[in-house]
């Protein structure tokens, strides 16, 4: 079920990725470009020419969310194009049956006027269709049925089953949505307590990345808002991009500590690194902090301590809920369309409530983190980064990780201040990220080749995807996973989920290098 769910969390993040182009073209697309930016008749010609065109492609992403996870779920668990396109069949058949339901049920007092399944629609698209693809898709039909057999069928059940599973969800989402709308609306009577215990929950299933099935509720399913056209958004993220001022509340507090506290605890263990090392140690968390400061990407940074730490990690998770709490309580509602850096920050000012307030609140938690995470550091004497012991030989195995070619094993041997594997250096290779490393295309080959050594070999790997910062992969044996391997290779940390599924977490490069390492199985 963990597994699963993660592949869900995974799918989700897939979709979740068109979201900073919907929010940038929304937001260009409702300046007033003549008032606003005092661009005279230029401004007048971008808002009449070019501003509304804008604003009809970032509608068009918002407007068709649960289209977009529905294809999002095909891909990510069905893996396949045809599974993507049976869930948007899939979806489509939910979307008008559902709209038939109250014509048809006139009659039937439970009955709501109107059916809205929002995000969950698209979900359960994706899920059928997904399911379907993985048991037809090698169906064999009799001959005179040949041209439907195989993954042409999977299109034609997913159609057929949707209706009646849309019929069978329209007799009983009245009341299930009735109930979604009350705990939305209980979440946001709560208040700061409801932003508390949101990010808290957020942050400490970061680690299992389940945060993304998280964030799909508090995004796309709690609260509703219909704007003066008659439109309906569902969930804090929709909403606040659709103009609903209450909007806001679940994603404020993030900016505080992606924007102020972590590049302040990136600083923190820097300064915790013995002398000799702390240049290396910068160049690693300088960027990371900077990372999280501008775009909110902040897996590099807390994974950098996770494991070492994991006391202070979950200080870290009860810190970012009290941030919350705070800035929801001194009345602060701002959103993004992709995380709470400084990107996101700025954009989305002019739709915001006391964004100014985020500045003082940020710095605040900044002093207070880089404190904490000092004196924790020091006074419990935790191997941050740098801290660590240092050994003057490391010896890497770059195994053939294709395992066709015959030529066994190539050992390549990096001592302590010279050239390491593919281009890192000692230090780098035992703490760094592959996004300081800038080997030509050989040695990046060099390097998917030892992960994929580290992994157990070619034929342990069952499969392998990435979403932002972290390998996802399911194994064969897990025993033949070399976790002091990837440490050296880059690997932040190493999550296991049993029953072979494995989570690498190589920073911002974990896309490329899991292309990679397909090539190359």
């Amino acid at each position: 079920m963990l597994a699963f769910l993660q592949k869900i969390g995974k799918s989700l993040m897939l979709s979740v990725a068109v979201l900073p182009a919907a929010a940038l073209l929304l937001r260009f697309g409702n300046i007033d470009y003549e008032q606003d930016f005092r661009l005279g008749e230029f401004g007048v010609w971008l808002n009449r020419y070019i501003a509304p065109f804008l604003d009809a492609g970032g509608s068009a992403i918002f407007d068709n969310l649960p289209l977009i996870f529905a294809i999002g779920i095909g891909i990510g668990i069905g893996g396949d194009a045809v599974a993507a396109l049976a869930a948007v069949i899939g979806y489509l058949v939910l979307d008008y049956v559902l709209l038939q339901m109250p014509i048809v049920f006139a009659d039937w007092s439970q009955m709501d006027k109107e059916l809205n399944m929002g995000a969950m629609g698209g979900l359960l698209s994706g899920l059928v269709a997904s399911y379907f693809y993985k048991r037809y898709h090698q169906i064999q039909l009799p001959g005179w049925l040949g041209f439907f057999s195989g993954k042409r069928f999977v299109p034609i059940v997913t159609a057929s089953s949707m209706i009646v599973i849309s019929v069978g969800f329209g007799m009983i989402w009245g009341p299930i949505q009735l109930a979604l709308d009350n705990f939305g609306n209980w979440v946001i009577d709560l208040g700061g307590i409801g932003a508390f215990v949101y990010i808290t929950a957020n942050r400490l299933l970061l680690p299992f990345g389940l945060h993304h099935v998280l964030n799909n509720i508090a995004w796309f399913q709690i609260g509703s808002y219909v704007d003066p056209s008659g439109q309906m958004y569902k969930g804090d993220l929709d909403r606040f991009f659709a103009g609903d001022k209450d909007a806001g509340l679940l994603m404020a507090g993030f900016f505080p500590i992606m924007m102020f506290a972590l590049p302040a605890t990136a600083l923190a263990i820097i300064h915790s690194t013995s002398r000799k090392r702390r240049k290396k140690i910068s160049a690693i968390f300088l960027s990371a902090g900077l990372a999280s400061f501008l775009t909110g990407i902040t897996e590099p940074l807390e994974f950098a301590f996770m494991f070492v730490a994991p006391l202070l990690y979950v200080i870290h998770a009860i810190l970012s809920g009290i941030s919350g709490f705070i800035a929801v309580e001194l009345g602060v509602r701002h959103g993004f369309g992709f995380s709470a850096g400084f990107i996101d920050y700025v954009i989305n000012y002019p739709l915001a409530t006391k964004p100014l307030l985020i500045l003082p609140i940020g710095l605040l938690f900044a002093v207070f983190y880089y404190t904490l995470f000092r004196i924790i550091i020091s006074k419990f004497n935790l191997m941050t980064p740098g801290r660590d012991a240092e050994d003057s030989t490391d010896e890497i195995m770059l195994a053939d990780a294709s395992d066709s070619s015959g030529n066994g094993q190539e050992t390549y041997t990096q001592s302590g201040g010279s050239s390491g594997v593919a281009g890192f250096t000692a230090d780098q290779s035992r703490q760094g990220s592959l996004s300081t490393y800038t080997g030509g295309a050989a040695d990046q080959h060099d390097i998917a080749v030892a992960v994929a050594g580290a992994l157990g070999g070619a034929a342990n790997i069952n499969s392998i995807d990435a979403c932002i910062t972290r390998l996802r992969l399911t194994v064969h044996d897990e025993s033949l996973v070399d976790d002091v391997r990837l440490k050296k290779l880059g690997a932040l940390g190493v999550i296991r989920l049993g029953k072979g599924s494995i989570h690498a977490i190589f920073g911002m490069e974990a896309e490329k290098l899991k292309d990679r390492i397909k090539a190359i199985l």
